[in-house]
């Protein structure tokens, strides 16, 4: 079943059954934040690899609220053609292509973000010291932050992307409204879950609004975010009917927060870990309750289990990550009968435990860079390599930007 079609409600057709879920590509342009040919090759390749979806790693809202130095960000029509060129690429073998949209609230690092934005003044725990504690959004800032997603939806679609996916897991503004632990607002955007959820609701109605309703429209929602008190599978599953009510098109379920990694399978039971895919058993809870499309990525690594999860009926697309950063080819192979298994997905190590996980995240990373250059992975690179060239490529532009603060491109900030 993972070679048959999918139609989504908007009335658009998956291909395939298998997608490739966002990865933060950091392929933007320092300063400009604007796409570069780096993404189109890097799309192109992926487009290769035979995924019938294609999403895009994070593009911000707004170029004063950046997750990391090098995010595309998209405002207006400025960037228009280069948009339109990384559209054409991802959609040059026939994939459907959707823009994450994004904007990181509290979850930009000091060295971009002096001051970040967030439902409520409320920092990150256990973090080092990375990350600034926020100052909390104005009921006008929310409005314009509303306006800010549907203006790069809009632009996005325009430029040639089927539709777009709001980046609502894994911490991001979006899921700090979501949360109780983050979000301590006594408004209309705080308290109940209804409230807390209306930030969400009201950008996918803008949204909609901006893309039509033949266009994708996606949300990628925490199953929970795995802390004491945060957000619980029981309140996803009322937002999830919420969205379907709403008419989203593909509900993505992951989970946890920088905080708590679930979304890497730090949290993860060893039974789940068995099943392979990290929050099935949450998909399996969340059908019962819901008929929307779903997505499930996170820890899926052979062609049986990715078979079984579609046949069970729980789930209707299978989203791969980092599987295609080290084998960009993997769909095409599996959808041909010639691939059964993601191969080189071993745990890579620095020999630092406390760094051993960003480690890692910063290897794929540094894959997809050289994807972007128009080579293939490098899969015997050492981690520590490809840590001294994250450091150098990444970090160190972005120490330097947080120095240059008070310039009007590098550091304009909220005031």
């Amino acid at each position: 079943m993972i070679e048959t079609f999918l139609a989504l409600p908007c009335g658009v057709k998956l291909p395939n059954r298998l997608a490739k879920s966002a990865l933060s590509e950091q392929l933007g342009t320092i300063g400009s934040h604007a796409p570069d040919e780096r993404l189109v090759r890097l799309y192109r390749r992926w487009a290769q690899g035979g995924s019938g979806l294609l999403v895009t790693g994070n593009v911000m809202v707004d170029r004063r609220a950046l997750g990391e130095p090098a995010n595309v960000v998209v405002e207006d029509d400025r960037d228009l053609e280069a948009l339109a060129a990384w559209a054409a690429a991802a959609k040059s073998e026939g994939a459907v292509a959707i823009v994450q949209v994004n904007h990181p609230g509290r979850q930009s690092p000091r060295t971009l973000s002096p001051r970040p934005v967030a439902p409520s003044a409320i920092g990150l725990k256990g973090m080092g010291g990375a990350f600034a504690v926020p100052r909390e959004l104005t009921v006008e800032e929310i409005a314009d932050l509303v306006r800010r997603y549907a203006e790069t939806a809009r632009v996005c679609v325009a430029a040639g992307f089927d539709g777009v996916q709001l980046h609502g897991a894994h911490g991001y503004l979006i899921s700090q409204f979501l949360s109780p632990l983050a979000n301590q607002r006594t408004d209309r955007y705080g308290g109940s879950a209804e409230n807390r959820r209306r930030f969400l609701m009201e950008l996918v109605a803008a949204t909609r609004a901006a893309i039509g309703e033949d266009k994708v429209l996606s949300v990628k929602l925490n199953s929970a975010d795995f802390q004491r008190g945060g957000f619980t599978e029981d309140e996803s599953i009322l937002v999830a009917k919420a969205l379907e009510e709403a008419g989203v098109d593909l509900l993505e379920i992951s989970g946890g927060t920088y905080e708590v990694g679930a979304m890497m399978g730090v949290t993860q039971r060893e039974s789940t870990r068995q099943r392979e895919a990290y929050f099935l058993e949450f998909a399996e809870r969340l059908r019962g309750q819901v008929s929307l499309p779903l997505m499930v990525t996170g820890g899926f690594r052979t062609a049986a289990a990715m078979s079984a999860a579609i046949e069970s009926g729980a789930v209707d697309v299978i989203g791969l990550g980092r599987p295609l950063a080290v084998d960009p080819d993997f769909p095409r192979l599996l959808l041909a009968g010639k691939s059964s298994e993601v191969a080189n997905i071993a745990p890579r190590s620095v020999g630092i435990r406390k760094l051993d996980a960003m480690a890692e995240v910063v290897w794929y990373t540094t894959q997809l860079w050289r994807m972007g250059r128009g080579l293939e992975p490098a899969v015997t690179k050492s981690s520590l390599v490809g840590v001294g060239e994250y450091v150098v490529k990444s970090q160190v532009p972005a120490v330097l930007r947080g120095m240059a603060g008070q310039l009007p491109v590098l550091g304009a900030r909220w005031r």
